[in-house]
């Protein structure tokens, strides 16, 4: 089965909600007027239940099958939140909130999930329930969790999640998706080392927190290449090194910051690990302190086996076997639909966007020719997992 007739003859009406949340982003848990349309628009579409404020400005909604509802219950989840972007596209519906911006395509998957609610609500071609999940703060407020910590999972006795993900590069109308790992584990460090300050003429007389901060730089590194097996993945990035204030000053102290991207928990121990050890050896090494935070964020994001290879049976449908990656290659970017795949069993997947500028760029647009399959996807879920 191809691209469902009715999500294709609403296309242009998806695309008309989605210009307008592209025109009026909301970052973080902010979006309150965003949120507010998902559920004015689910109301209308004759949802059975629909219920604001869960993970503070989340929305669900719930639509039951042709026999009241009774058995297994499907959740599908898209993402609401913009970024903290000052748009650079020049489209007659960019963005009218300077400095933030759609850059991720989130106003895309909210729309297209109420595309799919749209049809679900109106034909009711399954036996079970479908739970559309309207998720706020995925970019970097872990509004996934705040979902699951407001009673997402058990209040709706959801069986299985699922979530979809457009793709810049992956040619519109095709999927990409894999078993196990698909996104990494984002952790961030932050590293203050204390020296002895002085005269830059004198440097005899001081202990140097640069030096130090640049032999960790350095020796950060050898996590990647020396303590992790070279066929598991982990990046380790400093981002920032800040120390100083004058040219003729060595200062007291240095910050480092970065992130450490991992795919399994035991590369993520590892890598904390080795950091704490290379930061506290070289700090000894060379006479300076240093005080360490490690803060973990989101969890690797790994998919189900069984319901991956639903998902593949789902995609296959609308796009053709040809059109379906079922081994691509994990990313070291972060999502936090991780935590409810640690929840329930579900899987994540790539819908491509097409030749478009990469996410969280300025001038990055969703590409509305997307909407037919993307939408058609959630729909072909709920109608396979819960056949009729």
């Amino acid at each position: 089965m191809p691209v469902v007739n009715r999500i294709a003859d609403l296309a242009d009406e998806i695309a008309s909600w989605r210009r307008d949340f592209h025109e009026n982003p909301e970052i973080m848990y902010e979006t309150v007027r965003t949120a507010a349309k998902v559920a004015d628009l689910l109301r209308s579409f004759g949802l059975d239940e629909v219920v604001t404020g869960i993970g503070r400005t989340g929305v669900v909604g719930v639509i039951r099958g042709k026999n009241g509802g009774a058995g297994r219950v499907i959740g599908l989840r898209a993402d609401m939140d913009a970024l903290p972007i000052a748009e650079m596209t020049g489209l007659p519906y960019a963005s009218k909130t300077p400095g933030k911006m759609h850059a991720c395509g989130h106003d895309g998957h909210t729309s297209m999930l109420l595309g799919a609610a749209k049809y679900l609500a109106e034909t009711r071609n399954f036996n079970g329930t479908a739970v559309v999940i309207f998720q706020p703060a995925e970019e970097g407020g872990a509004g996934a969790k705040a979902m699951i910590d407001d009673g997402l999972m058990t209040r709706w006795a959801i069986d299985e999640v699922y979530s979809l993900h457009n793709l810049p590069g992956l040619p519109v109308g095709e999927f990409a998706i894999r078993k196990g790992p698909i996104m990494a584990a984002t952790d961030e460090f932050r590293i203050t080392i204390t020296g002895r300050g002085g005269h830059a003429a004198k440097p005899h007389e001081t202990v140097d927190p640069i030096i130090t901060g640049t032999q960790i730089v350095s020796a950060l590194q050898t996590i990647a290449s020396r303590a992790v097996n070279p066929l598991d993945s982990v990046v380790v990035s400093v981002t920032i090194f800040e120390a100083g204030t004058a040219f003729n000053v060595i200062p007291e102290t240095a910050t480092l910051r970065g992130t450490i991207r991992s795919l399994t928990d035991a590369t993520r121990d590892l890598a904390e690990k080795r950091l704490n050890e290379i930061v506290n050896a070289l700090c000894t090494a060379y006479g300076a302190t240093a005080e360490i935070e490690f803060r973990r964020g989101y969890p690797v994001t790994a998919n189900h086996d069984d319901q991956t290879d639903f998902a593949v049976s789902v995609a296959e449908e609308i796009a053709g076997p040809d059109r379906v990656q079922k081994e691509t290659e994990p990313m070291m970017g972060g999502e936090d639909f991780s935590y409810m795949l640690l929840e329930r069993p579900g899987a994540y997947i790539f819908a491509g966007n097409g030749d478009s500028a990469s996410l969280h760029h300025p001038r990055y647009n969703f590409n509305d020719g997307l909407i037919p399959s993307g939408s058609s996807y959630f729909v072909r879920l709920v109608e396979k997992a819960l056949a009729a």
